[in-house]
């Protein structure tokens, strides 16, 4: 098998790994710089017409980029409850909360979805009530809702410190 088709076979089997990532923008750009990089001026990179160059949402448009616009307002108004880098390779406590914000930014609800750990539990609660007004929903209000329910897990160390899903790495 010559070196070429090595190359491509290697990007081939990158981008099915990859397939699994919740943004495709990022991974579509990856590859592209990955295969120009090996393969400088490679008929394998994507015509301007192909889905790789979709222009991706502006970021408020999705409620993934809405959750990671929440969680790092949360985490700037709760600093000092907050840690960073890697988790931890076991997880003390894992809090999901379900979360209503209004139009307006404001939380309507904030309950426990799920949880084994109360202390834990009433942490991310409070973490969420001092939050104040969360950045408004704009986009993903459909039709005549005036409100967006999602989840979000707050993974905490063993000092009851959390990071949110949302920013967090790889554990």
């Amino acid at each position: 098998m010559n070196t070429s088709i090595r190359i491509r076979a290697a990007l081939l089997f990158l981008l099915a790994a990859l397939g699994g990532c919740s943004t495709v923008q990022p991974v579509a750009s990856t590859a592209r710089r990955l295969v120009e990089a090996i393969l400088p001026g490679s008929p394998s990179t994507p015509s301007p017409a192909g889905p790789l160059d979709a222009p991706a949402p502006p970021p408020s448009r999705t409620l993934d980029a809405y959750k990671a616009e929440v969680a790092q307002h949360v985490m700037r108004h709760n600093s000092g409850q907050t840690f960073s880098g890697r988790l931890p390779p076991m997880l003390p406590a894992i809090v999901v909360l379900n979360i209503t914000v209004r139009d307006d930014g404001e939380l309507e609800e904030v309950k426990v979805q799920r949880s084994r750990d109360e202390d834990a539990s009433q942490v991310a609660l409070a973490s969420m009530r001092r939050s104040g007004p969360l950045p408004r929903p704009v986009h993903l209000l459909a039709g005549s809702s005036r409100k967006l329910t999602f989840s979000e897990t707050f993974l905490f160390n063993d000092q009851y410190r959390f990071q949110l899903r949302s920013l967090a790495g790889p554990q």
